[in-house]
């Protein structure tokens, strides 16, 4: 059997006021609002619920009984606002976003800082992979946001590009006569390690191909991190993000650009029938900062 809230609320008033004009007062309705109110969840309940007594309006048996729950179910309802006021001032919720372990350590930290900084009681959770396992996770709905390198495809998404950075060679700190720029057949004729998978190696084995020769890496790893740990012992040279190298010092890695240039894009990727929660929200309005910011360094 459903309630209605504003009956239950109304019969409270009465009992508690013992005054159909009081209650109208206190709820800033019409006394007759009050006594329909009260007349319907009577009719409900099949009870009377409040008898006079003289001047004043008090409870009957059935209704002493009904005020017990009454209050409960009143308190219930003004416990559940409370808890989800926070989720519709912003305050509170679940942020979850999918990225490459590349972009989540040199990129989204200034980003996922920001959000924090303006909800502190946002939970902020990142899963990381491949650009096709983290869209998989988009599309089942597992995440709310990804950050991910075009090419993508998906009817169901919406694509907004949010970084273009450079992919550099990176060589060991001793390494000898090495060219101020790099092409594709003097990088094929070194020791290749490449990083395993995802749009990034699709994007770098194109920019190989381009020598005709068949692009044979001597090892391959799913870690940038890991990639830039064995070319500074001597391993072999790699071809990564600039983000990942951009803080590097003259005693550490050398870094080289690409002739032609290889870039890629970083897209931020939505549902188009997401929900945009406030914490979304805020992330987009956090990544559109950080373009305007990134384009203004630009000029």
């Amino acid at each position: 059997m459903d309630f209605d809230l504003r009956q239950l609320k109304s019969f409270i008033d009465v009992a508690d006021l013992g005054s159909f004009s009081a209650a109208a007062e206190k709820a800033g309705l019409t006394q007759p609002a009050i006594s329909l109110h009260i007349r319907l969840l009577e009719k409900r309940l099949g009870v009377r619920l409040i008898e006079r007594v003289g001047r004043r309006a008090q409870p009957t048996s059935a209704g002493r009984d009904l005020l017990i729950h009454a209050r409960r179910i009143a308190d219930e309802v003004s416990q559940a606002i409370e808890t989800v006021a926070p989720h519709r001032s912003g305050q509170s919720g679940r942020l979850r976003i999918g990225t490459g372990a590349t972009a989540l350590i040199y990129f989204l930290p200034t980003i996922l800082r920001e959000i924090r900084h303006l909800m502190p009681g946002v939970e902020i959770r990142v899963e990381t992979g491949n650009t096709p396992d983290i869209i998989r996770l988009l599309e089942n709905n597992e995440i709310d946001a990804a950050i991910v390198t075009l090419p993508v495809t998906g009817r169901s998404l919406d694509l907004r590009e949010v970084l273009r950075e450079e992919l550099v060679a990176i060589f060991p700190p001793d390494a000898t006569d090495v060219p101020a720029h790099i092409d594709a057949d003097y990088l094929c004729a070194q020791a290749l390690l490449l990083y395993q998978g995802g749009n990034t190696r699709k994007l770098v084995d194109g920019w190989l191909k381009g020598t005709g020769r068949r692009v044979q890496p001597v090892m391959e790893l799913g870690s940038v991190e890991a990639l830039k740990t064995l070319v500074e012992a001597g391993l072999g040279v790699a071809v990564v993000p600039a983000m990942a190298v951009r803080n590097a010092t003259s005693t550490e890695l050398q870094t080289r650009s690409l002739v032609p240039k290889l870039k890629r894009d970083l897209a931020l990727a939505l549902r188009r029938d997401k929900h945009m929660t406030a914490p979304l929200r805020a992330l987009v309005a956090a990544l559109n900062r950080q373009l305007e910011a990134s384009a203004r360094s630009a000029t």
